[in-house]
């Protein structure tokens, strides 16, 4: 049967794309470099091919052809790869041609593809890659490709024959289909053919394609075509490429609540969160002394969190959408979010909580087909108010949340028992992630500057903060403190260097203060200084996010995110002996916006001159209408950084 699905979708693959012109024919009159400038290759044609079984099971043809324009675009082209999971995947490269510019026509040798372990960071569940050589190419030739695939992109329960290679959830199809990437393409076709009592619900996103339904034999063929397709021009912090460009969404599952029921039996009937006696000792010692309800989810998100490291290793049975029974992890003490969210779940319940996973997509946005849009495993426990909650161990190490707001506005679906529908997380007031810097100084008729500069934080910036602390070694934080001020003023002398303790976050927001000497800090001429104060320059800037931000852009077409939305307060009083009369304060600034807003200001008390500065960001992602109350309250806030004080002495 296979033999037969993959011939004919090879047939199909021909017959769709090359209709009576000839591969050679299509490659010269495709275009060249002076047709696409600043492109190194053009994607001739690509097209994909989908037969589905009724267990889930997928054939799939991959069919492309690749013009090199340069020489640049011929040395990416040099070799072609292909990754796959071997435990839910079978791929093989089937036929490989150079087509030359002299006319030539180059046919490899594909038993010499190469497959070898696929490199890999953090996460090592054996994914492996076939690679094959193309030579040495030139602008002009082209590489024909046809693959072949069988299975699916995650690893399952099940290691027989091509059971290991049916969908997690038995019986479904689903696909994500980008129509863009890194060149420009003349034209994609994918075409699916399923069983006609599975039928497909689609949406295409971010444009438009042409598509065609028909029968045939007792199933459905489904048909999404476009032509002429660009890369589209990032822009800088925009969302994720698959948020704004054309995208293809196909899936034979009716809801997001019959996937949540699903996620939900899956794991209940795999066992994943039964606890051990070892580990209901371990609750009982980390729930000693909780006060509250809160308290109780608290210590055991944090302890999850923190003694459960990050790393993933195959651990045979419970990949893909099965989480790992908690026992497991807790004797290994590692693995990844879906490892360290049931490690939670498997605790709060032998602590009598209802807790379940949720999925969700850490980075891009969850379109509403139920194909599985899915990168991410959390933690959702109901409390007395009957609501469920949020967490996230993967995410808070270190952190004072419980559920990390660089994660709001994102999408989740939670597996429980009621089933759920998919849900987006909310917005964080920038009041749970504020910063204060505080400054005093004295500034000598010299231009030296002594005082003490500070800085504190919630939430995640209370987290960005403590950076400073938890990715060194305990012998190197004075210095990573002190680098804040030295990168800016590399004459200062620091005398002193003062922080709440780093490791005990849930006890006290973090606070670092610099006690400081800055020779030649002011520039003096005559009787007149010229100075802009610490806390309006640069100092602590890597933990304001959006100073980040290049705001030359008038306007921006797509939208944009920062690390988490935050309120930042700045105040700082410096006295300076003898001053008779202020010669040039920089003018107030007010900025006021619903998405982004700023005021500061300077005012002379006595012999001080007194800076106050209050920026609000209020959200993680924007629209691209919100760029303009962004960019105005970033700008104000560099405008003091750019505008000096002159005083008289």
């Amino acid at each position: 049967m296979m033999k037969k699905s993959l011939l004919l979708l090879i047939h199909f693959s021909f017959i769709t794309i090359f209709y009576a012109q000839s591969v050679g024919d299509l490659v010269k009159t495709a275009g060249d470099a002076t047709t696409y400038p600043n492109h190194d290759q053009l994607i001739i044609f690509d097209s994909t091919l989908v037969d589905m079984q009724e267990t889930g099971l997928t054939y799939v043809v991959s069919h492309t052809l690749t013009k090199v324009l340069n020489t640049h675009g011929a040395l990416e082209l040099n070799v072609v790869k292909y990754g796959y999971d071997p435990l839910s995947a079978f791929v093989e490269i089937k036929k490989a041609v150079i087509y030359k510019n002299d006319g030539r026509i180059i046919e490899l040798d594909v038993q010499k593809v190469m497959d070898y372990p696929a490199p890999a960071r953090a996460i090592y569940w054996g994914a492996r890659e076939k690679m094959l050589e193309t030579g040495r190419l030139e602008p002009g030739d082209a590489v024909e490709m046809v693959m072949f695939r069988k299975g699916f992109t995650y690893a399952l329960l099940t290691s027989d024959d091509d059971d290991k290679y049916i969908p997690p959830m038995k019986g479904q199809f689903y696909d994500i289909v980008e129509f863009f990437g890194t060149y420009p393409v003349k034209s994609k076709v994918y075409r699916v053919t399923v069983p006609r009592d599975k039928p497909l619900q689609y949406q295409f996103y971010n444009g438009e394609a042409q598509s065609s339904c028909w029968f045939e034999e007792g199933k459905i063929v489904y048909t999404f075509s476009k032509k002429e397709t660009f890369p589209i021009k990032n822009e800088s912090r925009m969302v994720a490429m698959v948020d704004v460009a054309p995208k293809l969404l196909v899936s034979t599952t009716e809801s997001w609540n019959s996937k949540s029921t699903w996620f939900y039996k899956v794991n209940e009937d795999f066992g994943s969160f039964t606890a051990d006696k070892s580990i209901q000792d371990k609750v009982s010692e980390i729930l000693k002394g909780a006060t509250s309800e809160m308290d109780s989810v608290s210590r055991l998100t944090h302890w999850c969190a923190d003694e459960i490291r990050y790393s993933g290793i195959s651990m045979g049975c419970g990949e893909g959408f099965t989480l790992h029974k908690g026992t497991m992890t807790f004797t290994d003490r590692c693995g990844v979010c879906k490892d360290k969210a049931g490690m939670l779940i498997t605790m709060l319940r032998a602590a009598g909580f209802q807790s379940y996973p949720a999925m969700t997509m850490a980075g891009s946005r969850i379109d509403y087909i139920a194909a599985d849009q899915f990168n991410h495993c959390v933690t959702v426990v109901k409390l007395r108010d009957g609501k469920y909650h949020l967490l996230d161990p993967t995410w808070v190490p270190f952190v004072r949340e419980l559920w990390s707001s660089a994660e709001q506005q994102q999408q989740y679906l939670m597996g429980v028992p009621e089933g759920a529908d998919l849900a987006t997380t909310p917005v964080s007031d920038p009041d749970n992630h504020a910063i204060k810097i505080d400054g005093v100084a004295r500034l000598e008729a010299d231009g030296t500057l002594t005082g003490r500069i500070s800085i504190t934080g919630e939430g995640q910036s209370d987290a960005a903060i403590r950076g400073l602390f938890k990715y060194s070694n305990r012998t190197i934080w004075y210095q990573n403190v002190e680098r804040e001020l030295l990168r800016l003023w590399p004459q200062a002398k620091v005398s002193q260097v003062k922080y709440t303790d780093p490791v005990d976050y849930l006890n006290y927001n973090i606070w670092v203060a610099i006690d400081y000497t800055i020779p030649e800090f002011a520039l003096v001429s005559g009787n007149t200084m010229m100075f802009t104060p610490l806390s309006a320059g640069e100092v602590f800037k890597s933990f304001q996010a959006q100073l980040s931000f290049e705001t030359g852009m008038k306007e921006r077409k797509y939208p944009f995110r920062d690390r988490c939305s935050r309120k930042v307060e700045i105040t700082e009083s410096i006295k300076i002996p003898d001053l008779k009369k202020s010669v040039r304060i920089p003018a107030s600034i007010v900025k006021a916006g619903e998405a982004a807003s700023y005021e500061g200001s300077y005012s002379v008390s006595g012999d001080a001159v007194i800076f106050s500065g209050k920026s609000v960001f209020k959200k993680r992602q924007y629209e691209p209408q919100d760029w303009p109350e962004f960019k105005a309250a970033v700008d104000a806030q560099n405008r003091f950084t750019e505008q000096a004080v002159v005083i008289a002495l």
